[in-house]
């Protein structure tokens, strides 16, 4: 399958999702905001096709990223039930196995931000760029680290801006003082492991990188 058809089919299936997310989300507005950068990073995957063409594997690790970042956006990230559903499913409590007290699935994310979006940004800073390897693990790493700080802010001023319930539900500190912090630490240890595991993999295998769209 040709990556034009790959990138349609995975287009095609997370707008279905989106639309499947956006039925009676827990808190409209609060769903609306969190996906402000998804409406704006769609149409820029799209009409950037033009000149650059992510690696299919790429564009499978973005949309896994934004599905993720969908299911909570439609729960608000406080909320997603995955306690239930591991209870119902398998009778078993992650929080109360791992000693914790707080919905942790904002914490999943922003490790898949750096998991999951790392590679990606290293075949861009490869193909596009022009760096060297090493210097593409490097900056890809970089751009996960002040991307995290950035959104941060925009949390913050957005909490700011809006007040209120909203404000809070965006935010989703869910009363950790260092949930900032956190977060950006987690995109990361995720950014580090992905590169890692890149790092390593291509070590074993017997492919050459020419360039070609491919990790």
């Amino acid at each position: 399958m040709s990556n034009r058809h790959i990138f349609v089919w995975l287009l095609c299936g997370f707008l279905l999702f989106v639309g499947w997310m956006a039925c009676v989300p827990h808190e409209r507005s609060a769903w609306v905001l969190e996906n402000a950068l998804v409406f704006l990073t769609l149409p820029v995957l799209v009409f950037t096709r033009r000149w650059f063409v992510f690696s299919n594997e790429a564009y499978l690790l973005i949309f896994a990223f934004l599905s993720l970042h969908e299911l909570g956006s439609h729960y608000t990230y406080s909320l997603v039930p995955y306690e239930s559903a591991l209870g119902k499913l398998f009778g078993f409590s992650l929080n109360q196995w791992m000693g914790w007290e707080r919905n942790q699935f904002d914490r999943l994310v922003h490790l898949a931000y750096g998991l999951l979006l790392t590679i990606p940004l290293f075949d861009f800073c490869r193909r596009v760029v022009g760096l060297a390897r090493a210097w593409a693990y490097v900056f890809s790493c970089a751009i996960i680290m002040a991307t995290s700080m950035l959104y941060e802010l925009i949390e913050w001023i957005a909490a700011v801006w809006f007040g209120g319930d909203l404000g809070q539900a965006f935010l989703g500190t869910q009363g950790d003082i260092w949930d900032a912090q956190k977060d950006m630490a987690l995109a990361t240890v995720g950014a580090v492991l992905a590169v890692t595991v890149h790092a390593f993999l291509k070590r074993r295998s017997t492919g050459v990188d020419a360039g070609t769209p491919s990790l």
